[in-house]
């Protein structure tokens, strides 16, 4: 299994690092819908006892990124479009209405932290560093809800978001339309600069929207990552 694996920061707890590893090589698809994971292997690779990768295991689970099967052992979860969607209507009702609040005001500091927010997803799309650019793209998002004072439902945001990031992932590894994403979030960073809440509107919807057709495309191609 060739999975990506970072250094366990400080003041990361074993039990931690463990799920926040194995869940960016779900979503990053090392981890392959359909695959067969252990406790053993994971814990050999990450040189840790099987205790925190048994509580990483049920919490993904619970996450739906991996399901159990007793007797038979632990798989990674197929792409299930139904909770895609869910996901997406959710992100577009309260990206939506968050946009309003900030077209109408919203910190000037922060508009330079989202030029430089775009300004390094140039870099990694050059560099074809998808997860790192996936993870800048969203916080690219998450700094627009700071900005509105809106942390604690991104947080939301993020208990469902799981399913939609990996399309999100499979859509730049299949080079669908991810390149736009950029100009999209230029369009909207002008549109709350200048207050134009209408132009932004239409960006975000475009931009979240295109997940809908994109999917078409991503379930012909890789037919074998998708829930039947």
């Amino acid at each position: 299994m060739n999975l990506a694996i970072e250094k366990q920061r400080d003041g990361m707890t074993v039990g931690d690092y463990v799920y926040e590893v194995i869940k960016r090589n779900i979503i990053n698809l090392n981890m392959a819908p359909g695959t067969r994971v252990s406790e053993k292997e994971i814990s050999d690779l990450l040189n840790v006892s099987r205790t925190p990768v048994r509580e990483a295991f049920i919490k993904l689970a619970k996450e739906g990124l991996l399901y159990i099967l007793p007797q038979r052992g632990t798989y990674i979860s197929y792409i299930d479009l139904d909770i895609v969607e869910d996901a997406r209507f959710i992100r577009e009702s309260l990206e939506k209405s968050v946009f309003k609040i900030a077209t109408e005001k919203f910190p000037e500091e922060l508009l330079d932290v989202l030029q430089e927010n775009i300004n390094e997803q140039k870099k990694l799309i050059e560099k074809r560093s998808y997860f790192e650019f996936l993870e800048m793209d969203e916080e690219f998002h998450k700094i627009i809800f700071r900005g509105c004072n809106k942390v604690r439902t991104w947080s939301f945001i993020q208990q469902i978001n799981s399913e939609y990031k990996r399309v999100r992932m499979l859509t730049f590894i299949a080079d669908i339309n991810w390149k736009n994403v950029i100009g999209q979030h230029m369009q909207i960073l002008e549109s709350i600069r200048n207050h134009d809440e209408q132009m932004g509107q239409e960006v975000i919807s475009n931009h979240i929207k295109k997940l809908i057709f994109e999917q078409i495309e991503l379930k012909e191609k890789y037919p074998e990552y998708f829930k039947d």
